[in-house]
């Protein structure tokens, strides 16, 4: 059995170890501050351009918004008149992009809608071709690398031309002869 100072200074020891890893916790980011664990972008809802809303008119009926705009993310049962497209955009290292089109039918017809700031086409593809992190791929080598390669061992390949009248193939269709 151990002396008691020793004892307490064991228990002081393990408690403080454990405490410390709660720190690390209070970051759901970092697995105990040292790793970042990959997160898969996360694209939901329908994507809504000025150019695509640019389309949508008062007037137009239902199957015309549902062919400019696509199926809505939510068509609710108790607002029959309202439809609403909501677009998200998650990557990891990139803040989050959030859209939103509300689209009011009165007797199948939109009547109006509302929309959040839109972006161009040439702006939300800009926003989401962005590299992460900004550590480009590098996509040639230099001349010093190409010559550092291997060079495999040449070898000789025979090929021997068809003996014969060339191969006559049926036609691909019945009566094309």
């Amino acid at each position: 059995m151990m002396p008691t100072p020793i004892r307490r200074a064991a228990l002081v020891l393990a408690s403080a170890t454990l405490l410390s890893g709660c720190g690390s916790l209070s970051n759901p980011e970092t697995l105990f501050g040292l790793l970042t664990p990959y997160r898969i972008d996360v694209v939901q809802g329908n994507v809504v351009t000025q150019e695509v809303m640019a389309q949508v008119q008062p007037g137009l009926g239902r199957l015309q918004v549902r062919e400019i705009l696509g199926t809505p993310l939510l068509a609710d049962p108790f607002h029959a008149d309202r439809w609403d497209y909501a677009f998200t955009i998650r990557r990891q290292g990139v803040p989050d992009q959030q859209r939103r089109v509300t689209v009011f039918f009165r007797n199948d017809v939109v009547e109006r809608f509302e929309t959040d700031a839109l972006p161009s086409e040439r702006e939300f593809v800009a926003a989401i071709d962005r590299p992460l992190g900004g550590n480009e791929p590098k996509l040639q080598m230099t001349p010093e690398q190409v010559a550092a390669l291997p060079v495999p061992p040449k070898t000789e390949v025979i090929r021997k031309a068809p003996q014969g009248a060339a191969r006559d193939y049926p036609p691909l269709e019945a009566g094309s002869r």
